[in-house]
């Protein structure tokens, strides 16, 4: 069965008015990050930067060119730490979501 509307365009209309889902996805990139699954957790976070600040907007705060933020953020992509550190910290500045890490059980 084909999607009758775009996945992108699906998400950032719920993020956009849906502060408990903005905060749950990038929650789940960043865990997914953690517990390494790196390229599930990048391609979230690629679709929460294209839904909330966006590309451009982000690569002004981090001071990084667009491209290589793209490309970061791609399947190949530079998985430097303090580059991915960075963006997670402007988002969370930018849509107003702030993480908290706690041990699980």
């Amino acid at each position: 069965m084909a999607l009758t509307r775009d996945f992108r365009k699906t998400v950032k209309a719920r993020i956009a008015v849906d502060a408990t889902f903005r905060a749950a996805l990038l929650s789940e990139a960043v865990e997914l990050l953690l517990s390494g699954d790196v390229e599930t957790g990048k391609s979230i976070l690629g679709d929460f930067i294209n839904a909330t600040i966006g590309f451009e907007a982000l690569a002004e705060k981090v001071r990084t060119p667009p491209k290589s933020l793209m490309r970061m953020f791609s399947v190949k992509g530079n998985r430097r730490a303090d580059n991915l550190f960075n963006v997670i910290s402007q988002l969370q500045q930018s849509t107003g979501v702030h993480l908290a890490v706690a041990t699980a059980a």
